[in-house]
């Protein structure tokens, strides 16, 4: 089949665009239309490939094979036809924009540092650019700084084809080897680098980039981007979230951060304090108890994160010979705990989980678990339904 016309190589702002249905070809419960030109681009280079709306088919993906541009729709279009594309422009729009802006930050740090870039994403709400070599935080924010520039001098985005005599001469970034005619996207000043994908005309339109985030990949640094749209939406988010806290804490939005480590100070000091008194009260709690009993069972719905081992230790210290103390409610169920120094109380563990669907398990002194039940069903479980001789 004859190749495809592609129209994006010679326009990549080309919205819309009239073309001849050369072939409609069953695939699956779909269609892969064929035409004799095109402004959709397949995906390629990193980028995801345009959707839209050929007549009255929606577009939902777009391959290349060949030469051949396919488009996949759930609806045939007859052959011979013509038919008016329409890409969906914001999102080619957006994705020129991360794309564009990803040439730009590698071409400052191959020249900076010589790292290659080893791995490229354009997902729908991320970039990521993964570098062979470590860049630090201070670092980033300069990479950022001088990428900015180069959006702010609306620098020219020149797309050539070189010959291969011209190639040989030419200093250039691939991340593989290509056969057949190269394209080359030069942003002036900042990167030349082999690319098949297409590109905003002028670095202003990129409108801002934002390098969000970095992690350590592979023995070298992922970063996570953000451009045009993207980051102003990005930043829309932020700032709300930002009002939000500044009005929550009543302090300035310059100032949020600083009101944050104060309350998380002011927290640990609560948290501190609360865990003395939990203490005490266990102490008083503990010296109101009985243990004279066979198994001394207790049941308490404050009770929480270490305080039922504490009140069970404090009544194994009275004297208790068992002591099985449970915290929580019938609704949610009950944590438990369960000690003796001179019992193994493992047999009594499996008996109350195989009894109310409980789990748990210990050393033969104690043991923890959870399980479901009543309070009342539980206690006469205790008294009566485990004796002494039995564990």
């Amino acid at each position: 089949m004859e190749e495809t016309v592609k129209l994006f190589y010679e326009d990549s702002h080309l919205k819309e665009f009239d073309a001849e249905v050369r072939a409609c070809l069953p695939d699956g419960e779909g269609y892969r239309i064929v035409l004799d030109r095109t402004a959709f681009f397949p995906e390629g280079g990193g980028q995801y490939a345009d959707t839209g709306m050929l007549g009255g088919a929606e577009v939902s993906d777009v391959r290349e094979k060949e030469g051949v541009v396919y488009h996949m729709t759930k609806e045939p279009l007859p052959e011979g036809k013509r038919v008016q594309g329409r890409i969906n422009w914001e999102k080619r729009f957006e994705r020129m924009q991360q794309h564009s802006g990803e040439h730009i930050i590698s071409g400052i740090v191959h020249r900076r540092f010589g790292y290659h870039n080893v791995g490229f994403h354009l997902g729908d709400e991320y970039c990521t650019l993964d570098f062979d070599g470590p860049i630090t935080k201070e670092q980033l924010k300069e990479i950022e700084r001088e990428a900015n520039g180069a959006v702010f001098e609306n620098v020219d985005i020149e797309v050539t084809y070189p010959s291969k005599e011209e190639l040989k001469t030419l200093d250039y970034r691939s991340k593989i080897e290509i056969e057949g005619q190269v394209r080359i996207v030069t942003v002036s000043g900042y990167d030349v680098c082999a690319c098949c994908a297409p590109h905003v005309k002028k670095t202003g339109e990129i409108g801002l980039i934002k390098l969000v985030n970095m992690m350590n990949y592979k023995g070298g640094e992922r970063i996570s981007m953000l451009c045009g749209y993207r980051a102003l939406s990005d930043y829309d988010r932020k700032d709300e979230n930002t009002k939000a806290i500044s009005s929550s804490l009543c302090a300035k939005e310059a100032d949020i951060a600083h009101a944050v480590e104060h309350l998380k100070s002011e927290q640990l000091s609560l948290k501190g304090k609360m865990a003395a008194l939990m203490q005490k009260m266990i102490r008083y709690r503990a010296a109101e108890i009985d243990v004279t009993g066979e198994i001394v069972t207790v049941f308490d719905g404050e009770l929480s994160g270490n305080a039922p081992r504490e009140l069970m230790n404090q009544l194994l210290s009275r004297g208790a010979k068992v002591c099985a103390v449970f915290a929580g409610t019938k609704e949610d169920g009950y944590r438990y705990v369960i000690g003796s120094r001179g019992e193994d109380v493992r047999p009594m563990c499996r008996k109350l989980n195989e009894a109310f669907s409980g789990r748990g398990g210990g050393k033969p002194e104690m043991v923890q678990g959870s399980l479901k039940g009543s309070e009342e069903e539980i206690r006469r479980f205790c008294a009566g339904g485990v004796r002494d001789e039995e564990i």
